[in-house]
């Protein structure tokens, strides 16, 4: 993420007034109070036929197996599973399920979620976790970007300087001998207790903000931006990482609600998971089965298999101003695709089988396991566009990216405040008990699918989710990086953006 120029560092008076500045400037948008104590969006999809109807489209595949590693005869044999077992591990009533489990036994099938689980070699994931045993009260972790999947051929990466000190063979070999700064994400459900925790080993990987101790940290990682706090630049076992901390609640939210797809937008693209928690699998199924409605409600009735990933990936990228800002390569979001889209095929034919209302064009070869590993083949898919369909694929999008969604077409059909109101009331997802209601489209989401500017809508709400979080968290980050780190951040960002 790209991090403010920081014009100098006039002394600790300045700093703290900027500071003072950015909290009395952005005091609103502070984050909610704790997932515990509400209650959270769970959508049933009731645009799926019958069991046996399900159970007549085309095979797909578990995302067991690993993908392809950048170094040559480090991963492990391709295994896929069958079309039955596919099925059975997306129950039908699966969404059903608020994400409040005790433990993986919990889960709505033995092998729910394992599309999840995204592969690298084995001496690649051991070298990625020793680096997460060096943090305190881990929760849920995952490595993502350049630096675990690659987003290009790597042909010049063996000429190019290794960011990392002393890096572990495994991740030099991963690399191709190059290398990239690896990124992570750690969940925590107790954030001050984290940064005490943290700060006590490792206070050199914070700003002056450290000085302040744990509770001022963690008040502005959890109240400020996106929920984050991030530390670049840090070498931890000889491996330079960046790593952002993110309270629980505020992950489990972001995967279920949307709020600012900040986080649930990089689940969106294949991660290394290193940490793993059944509540947060099952919001982040749901957060993949979100993105594939969210990217069908943007595409026409005919696309590509590409195209679908494409629209998936930028998701997260729209309204954010790194991009135009030009801090990022300009064409990150096809290189991702492109140089994952195997990963990607792990990672969501599970779910665009699950829905019947689309379908890859060549349905026969599904069948054929092989089709996953043809990295240049672009599969024509189709949708359907009836109005019903759609209806019911707005009413399952996730509740706050939903009602921006809803206010969009609310100034367009002049609906009276009050009259507004007792809808989103009546579409409420639980009822007055506070039991889970059947998401059935309704008569207003019908409307807004039969809208032609439907697509232009649902890419201005992605908008105005995106946005502001995203400016807010990268405002941050000039303070919780510190200013040394912060300009090197922006000035390695801006030099990407040129290339």
């Amino acid at each position: 993420m790209a991090l403010p120029v920081l014009s100098s560092a006039r002394g600790f008076q300045s700093v703290v007034a900027g500071h003072t500045l950015l909290l009395g400037q952005i005091a609103w948008y502070r984050r909610s109070e704790l997932f515990s104590n509400r209650r959270q969006f769970a959508s049933q999809p009731a645009e799926k036929p019958a069991q046996d109807e399900q159970l007549g489209k085309s095979a797909s595949f578990t995302s067991s197996s690993p993908p392809s590693s950048p170094s040559s005869g480090t991963t492990s044999p391709v295994a896929s599973s069958s079309g039955a077992s596919s099925v059975q591990s997306l129950p039908a009533d699966w969404e059903d399920q608020l994400p409040n489990l005790d433990d993986f036994s919990q889960l709505p099938h033995k092998d729910f979620g394992k599309n999840q689980l995204i592969e690298t070699n084995e001496e690649f994931k051991r070298s990625l976790r020793q680096i997460t045993r060096q943090f305190p009260a881990i929760t849920y972790s995952f490595a993502y970007g350049s630096g675990v999947f690659p987003q290009t051929d790597g042909s010049s990466s063996s000429t190019s300087l290794s960011p990392h000190p002393n890096p572990p063979e495994a991740i030099s070999k991963w690399q191709r001998g190059g290398g990239k700064m690896i990124d992570f994400i750690f969940a925590t459900k107790f954030t001050e207790h984290f940064h005490s925790l943290n700060l006590m080993r490792h206070r050199d990987h914070y700003s002056f903000l450290g000085s302040f101790g744990s509770s001022v940290v963690s008040h502005v990682q959890d109240s400020y931006g996106a929920g984050a706090y991030f530390n670049p630049y840090i070498t931890v076992n000889g491996t330079l990482i960046k790593y952002g901390v993110v309270n629980f609640s505020t992950l489990l939210r972001d995967l279920t609600d949307w709020d600012t797809l900040y986080l649930a937008g990089r689940l969106h693209k294949p991660v290394k998971i290193l940490t793993e928690e059944p509540n947060i699998r099952v919001a982040n199924q749901r957060n993949l089965m979100a993105a594939v409605r969210c990217a069908l409600l943007l595409l026409p009735p005919q696309f590509t298999e590409r195209e679908l990933y494409t629209t998936i990936a930028s998701l997260s990228y729209q309204g954010d101003p790194r991009m135009a800002l030009g801090s990022e390569h300009p064409n990150k979001i096809a290189n991702i695709v492109t140089h994952q889209i195997r990963n990607f095929r792990l990672l969501y034919s599970d779910l665009i089988n699950s829905l019947p209302n689309v379908d890859y064009a060549e349905s026969s070869s599904f069948k054929d396991a092989s089709w996953i590993d043809d990295l240049k083949l672009d599969r024509p898919m189709t949708q359907n566009m009836e109005t019903a369909f759609r209806g019911n694929m707005v009413r399952r999008l996730p509740k706050s990216f939903r009602q921006k969604l809803y206010f969009l077409y609310q100034r367009k059909f002049g609906i009276p405040g009050r009259e507004f109101q007792e809808m989103l009331e009546a579409s409420a997802d639980e009822d007055a008990k506070g039991s889970l209601k059947k998401p059935l489209g309704s008569d207003f989401d019908r409307r807004v699918a039969s809208e032609a500017d439907l697509p232009k809508m649902v890419a201005k709400a992605v908008n105005q989710t995106v946005k502001w979080p995203s400016a807010v968290q990268s405002l941050k980050s000039g303070f919780t990086a510190g200013p040394g780190r912060a300009l090197r951040y922006v000035r390695e960002k801006r030099a990407k953006g040129k290339q």
